[in-house]
């Protein structure tokens, strides 16, 4: 699964640059006026093109941002998945130990419990 982890994370890099680039490169939407007055130097057909080459980038920006929302949605579900098996079994060992220690001092403390009260009953008896 770590090889499936280092994918999406290169992947997350790529398309992490990729959206700051496409951002930086997309034109501001309010050239309004200020445009008018510069005297902003393009034909009609270039801003016709300018437009169609900002809107086909505005979509492509658009999707690679739903990709990458999804795929930090995956990489987080992956990294909090549970132990697999292989882990389990051992966390299941050390339980075990610890319940096996439990008993084993429980029978301890039943046995020393118990001889203290024969002790007891000898002294008793012998007086």
């Amino acid at each position: 699964m770590e090889v499936f982890e280092l994918i999406l994370c290169i992947i997350l890099l790529v398309m992490a640059v990729f959206l700051v680039v496409a951002v930086l490169m997309q034109q501001g939407k309010s050239e309004g006026l200020s445009g008018t007055i510069t005297g902003g130097g393009e034909t009609f057909f270039g801003k016709t093109q300018g437009r169609s080459k900002d809107a086909i980038l505005s979509k492509v920006t658009t999707i690679v941002a739903i990709i990458f929302v999804t795929v930090v949605l995956l990489v987080y579900i992956i990294a909090t998945e549970p132990a697999d098996t292989n882990k389990g079994s051992s966390s299941n060992k050390t339980t075990e130990g610890t319940v096996e220690t439990v008993e084993t001092v429980e029978t301890k403390t039943q046995e020393a419990t118990s001889e203290k009260t024969t002790a007891k009953t000898q002294e008793a008896t012998a007086e």
